[in-house]
């Protein structure tokens, strides 16, 4: 089948659609139980919150991190219908997608246009794209003819503790309650966005009318921090790997792209359910209409898949908050040290 690296690379580029074509058949069975296993643990600590509030805060707060997990759960299945892979009706999986909205408060639509198109795009090097559904990247030359407050401003951000509070809490509650995405294609995709807004508005008031403004953010909100928290983490990992593929357009290739572009997060089995397989990151890139829960199986039956991506473990991926630039001499991620090495410059 294949002699050599470049063989085997280009038996993927030619066979990939056939090779995962079984796995995007979704699974009405697997999807209703997918939402039993998600919404109804999710309520149910929602519940035991509620009561826990006359027995320690510190409970309701051990509780609502265990929550967190299950509200990601939610969201992978919001993430699976914006891809229209969840179920095999489009009118289902977006009634699905937006009720789960209202849960993560990442808007449905809007995310999932965004989402699509950095499948489309991602690796892609131009400055317009390279944002869009991903974290903001600067390569070295464009680091270094940035004014110093600006690259002052790019450190802070990509600071990890910033990273992870600042930045999660402002990607959940601001960034994506405004359209700022200039592409063509995402008019209809910002008109949604305002009745996302209302939707859970609308929500939120419900729920300040029956428990209580006091009540309701004491259990809600931090189940909401705590998985903004998990979420930007995740979405982090996937893409700024030290050997990451990025390229030009005239250079960029989807398959590399997808599979030497994205890790697989190696969790253990039961992190990897409460996380709805999202580390299996490669091949959700190669191919974004498999459902999450055939991700394993196409994996497993398609070893040729696993020659080049970057496996890596919980642990060895907290290392990646160390890459800050991606350099093209090298075509590699690189930290802020390796640069005043390979540059000679603090700034």
């Amino acid at each position: 089948m294949k002699k050599n690296f470049n063989d085997s690379l280009q038996y993927v580029r030619e066979h990939w659609q056939e090779m995962v074509k079984k796995y995007q058949i979704p699974n009405t069975q697997k999807a209703v139980w997918q939402i039993i296993t998600s919404f109804l643990p999710f309520i149910v600590l929602w519940v035991l919150m509620y009561y826990s509030l006359s027995v320690s805060y510190w409970l309701t707060l051990g509780l609502a991190l265990l929550n967190a997990f299950f509200l990601v759960r939610i969201f992978i299945i919001q993430h699976d219908c914006g891809h229209q892979s969840f179920t095999k009706s489009r009118r289902l999986n977006d009634i699905i997608g937006f009720v789960c909205s209202g849960f993560s408060l990442i808007p449905y639509k809007y995310w999932a246009k965004a989402h699509n198109f950095h499948h489309g795009h991602c690796g892609r090097l131009e400055p317009d794209i390279r944002d869009i559904g991903d974290m903001p990247l600067l390569t070295v030359t464009e680091y270094q003819n940035l004014p110093k407050l600006h690259k002052l401003a790019y450190r802070l951000f990509r600071m990890p503790l910033i990273l992870l509070s600042l930045g999660s809490v402002y990607y959940i509650f601001i960034h994506n309650r405004f359209s700022s995405i200039q592409q063509r294609g995402f008019e209809f995709a910002k008109r949604s966005l305002l009745w996302s807004n209302l939707f859970m508005i609308g929500l939120y008031v419900a729920g300040f009318l029956v428990f209580g403004i006091g009540t309701f953010l004491k259990i809600h909100l931090p189940i909401v921090l705590i998985f903004s928290v998990m979420a930007f983490f995740a979405f982090y990992i996937q893409h700024q790997h030290e050997q990451a593929y990025k390229k030009w357009k005239g250079d960029w290739d989807y398959v590399l792209a997808a599979l030497k572009g994205s890790t697989y997060w190696k969790l253990p089995k039961i992190f990897q359910w409460l996380t709805g397989n999202i580390g299996i990151h490669h091949i959700h890139h190669l191919s974004s209409l498999i459902p999450n829960y055939n991700l394993q199986k196409c994996k497993d039956e398609n070893p040729i898949l696993q020659e080049y991506v970057t496996t890596v473990s919980f642990t060895g991926s907290l290392q990646y908050f160390l890459n800050k630039l991606w350099d093209e001499r090298q075509e590699r991620m690189i930290t802020f040290r390796e640069y005043r090495q390979l540059y000679g410059s603090t700034w």
